[in-house]
């Protein structure tokens, strides 16, 4: 860990102290993109701009960053293909409940920045695109078991008799 400042030394020469004991260690040795130019920008770029190159580099997924009226827009965008992925109706019923458990839990909340408005999935919709989807599957007709064949052996009291 960095020690504090000393009194009485500027920020600056203390900076620029660790920055020469740092290179003595060897700290600067070995870093990714050594030796290489900063990549040249044509104008300063925005926020938003800034915010999505990060995401991308960081492997980060950019809805994260979204405030939670959004996500949950683009969630109730995808539904309806997370709805058809699912291989049962009671799951592809799980997943639109608890999409609508999360947007009930926005709205019974409070709102940090703008409100957005999010609308609840009707359960019986989307149950009835997977069903259109995954279409009921008829079994084969069961044959029906042969009966017994007859057994050639006589029973005890037979071969007592005979």
């Amino acid at each position: 860990m960095t020690e504090r400042k000393p009194e009485g030394m500027s920020f600056e020469s203390w900076v620029e102290q660790q920055i020469v004991q740092a290179r003595e260690r060897g700290a600067f040795e070995g870093l990714a993109g050594a030796g290489r130019p900063l990549p040249r920008r044509d104008r300063e770029k925005s926020s938003y701009e800034w915010a999505l190159e990060w995401a991308r580099r960081e492997e980060a997924d950019p809805v994260a960053m979204l405030p939670s009226g959004l996500v949950l827009r683009k969630e109730r965008e995808d539904l309806p293909a997370l709805v058809a992925a699912q291989p049962t109706e009671e799951r592809a019923r799980a997943v639109v409940e608890a999409h609508n458990a999360r947007v009930d839990s926005y709205y019974r909340r409070p709102v940090e920045g703008v409100w957005i408005p999010v609308g609840m999935a009707d359960v019986e919709t989307e149950l009835a695109r997977w069903r259109a989807d995954h279409p009921v599957v008829a079994a084969p007709p069961a044959e029906e078991p042969a009966p017994p064949a007859p057994s050639r052996r006589r029973g005890w009291w037979r071969r007592r008799a005979g």
